[in-house]
């Protein structure tokens, strides 16, 4: 692949373009639109725009990688056994959010290369930001600077202090007793807990720029709920881990569900080997 830093600069203006088409259609009248996918989830008119914007574009940078999105026809996903490096894609990630009007989505686009994610980028339509990772290379968040350039600024996870509030985002829309169990378990093992709940995969750009510690998940979600999120987190100092402790890994199996995970901000921090021996969640 060479320098990975040459991704960025189209890969923004990319995600600039389809941000822009899935703002058009929030602000729309009829932006509430949509039908159901096979699985009852949404599927709206500003998913397929960005789809169709994404593909047409990651073609363009380069032919010989192949797009898995979220909107792929099954003929095509069914193909991606094969592959060792793609593009990973979802076009609007939460699009219940979009539907519900709190504007808590994001595009997502992950290379995965031997089936790590090597690059990452998070892109908030509506407030013109994104969110780049290349582990061990770079963090770093783009605002818009409205000029068509960016204002930089670099990313990185908070460390663990003894005394501090642990901060613990999660999912708007899921819980249930294993998420209960084990913020039961750090109450009982740490101390003071905040709760932060947002949409998307805003929840690893949270934790990207150090506003979180701990992102537990284990409701059902897709690679491409994923793999951007762990590309930044990874590149900011944080880790995504499942619960055998070893980060996530992609296109490994006939499902495209991830397995339920950890998101940790100071994955260094001996309370997180403590929660994996005792796999509160199991």
């Amino acid at each position: 692949m060479g320098d990975l830093h040459q991704w960025v600069p189209p890969l923004l203006s990319l995600c600039r373009t389809a941000g822009d088409a899935i703002c058009d259609y929030y602000y729309a009248a009829a932006a509430g639109d949509h039908t159901a996918k096979h699985d009852d989830s949404p599927l709206t008119h500003a998913d397929l725009a960005s789809h169709h914007i994404l593909l047409s574009g990651l073609n363009a940078l380069d032919a010989s990688l192949p797009v898995l999105s979220e909107e792929s026809i099954p003929a095509h996903i069914a193909q991606r056994r094969q592959w060792h490096r793609y593009w990973l894609v979802d076009p609007l990630d939460g699009t219940k959010e979009f539907l519900a009007r709190t504007g808590e989505f994001t595009i997502n686009i992950a290379l995965i290369d031997d089936h790590k994610p090597v690059l990452g980028i998070l892109y908030l339509p509506l407030e013109k930001i994104a969110y780049v990772g290349i582990p061990d290379v770079l963090a770093q968040r783009y605002a818009d600077a409205g000029t068509g350039g960016w204002a930089v600024t670099d990313l990185a996870t908070r460390r663990l202090q003894t005394g501090d509030e642990l901060t613990v985002l999660a999912s708007r829309r899921h819980s249930g007793p294993r998420f209960t169990a084990c913020l039961d378990w750090l109450a009982q093992n740490w101390g003071p807990l905040s709760r932060s709940d947002m949409g998307s995969a805003l929840k690893f750009c949270r934790m990207a720029e150090g506003h979180g510690d701990f992102y537990p998940r284990f409701s059902p979600c897709c690679e491409w709920d994923t793999a951007a999120g762990q590309a930044v987190l990874e590149a900011a100092g944080g880790r995504l881990l499942g619960l055998d402790g070893a980060p996530l890994r992609y296109n490994r199996s006939d499902s495209l569900y991830s397995p339920p995970f950890y998101a940790i901000a100071d994955e260094a921090h001996p309370l997180w080997a403590r929660l994996l021996r005792v796999n509160v969640a199991s």
